[in-house]
Order: C-alpha cells, then sequence, then structure tokens
C-alpha cells in the first residue's frame, strides 16, 4: 500500500473537493482520495504510488492546479 500527499491549489469549497476527489480516484490503483480543504492537502492511497503526471492530470481536469 502507497500513501502519498500532493498540495492543490485553487479549491475553495466541498464541490471542488468532490471534483478533485472523483477525478484523481479514477486513476489505475488508486483505493482512496481524501482533501483537506483548508491545507489543499491530497492524500491519495494506492496498491502503488501513482504517476505524478497522472495525478497532475486528474487535478487539472478537475480544473485545479497541483504545485508539489
Amino acid at each position: 500500500m502507497s500513501e502519498t500527499t500532493y498540495t492543490v491549489t485553487g479549491m475553495t469549497c466541498g464541490h471542488c473537493a468532490t471534483s478533485v476527489t472523483e477525478e484523481v480516484s479514477k486513476i489505475d490503483g488508486v483505493t482512496d482520495v481524501r482533501v483537506d480543504l483548508p491545507t489543499g492537502a491530497v492524500t491519495v492511497t494506492g496498491s502503488r504510488e501513482p504517476a505524478v503526471a497522472d495525478v497532475r492530470a486528474a487535478v487539472e481536469e478537475a480544473g485545479y492546479h497541483l504545485t508539489a
């Protein structure tokens, strides 16, 4: 099991968090996504660590930006 935390900017509400969660959850191998709205932290858990490019693409698809 792998757990990685990323920082996402632009999220301001529950809908934002839901959009990011839905998109990142589509990545192969991801089993859980937790968003901490006040800090912008997005913690991704899965059977393996997803490629940063995949996470970035999912976050951008949701309309936000991955910064770290």
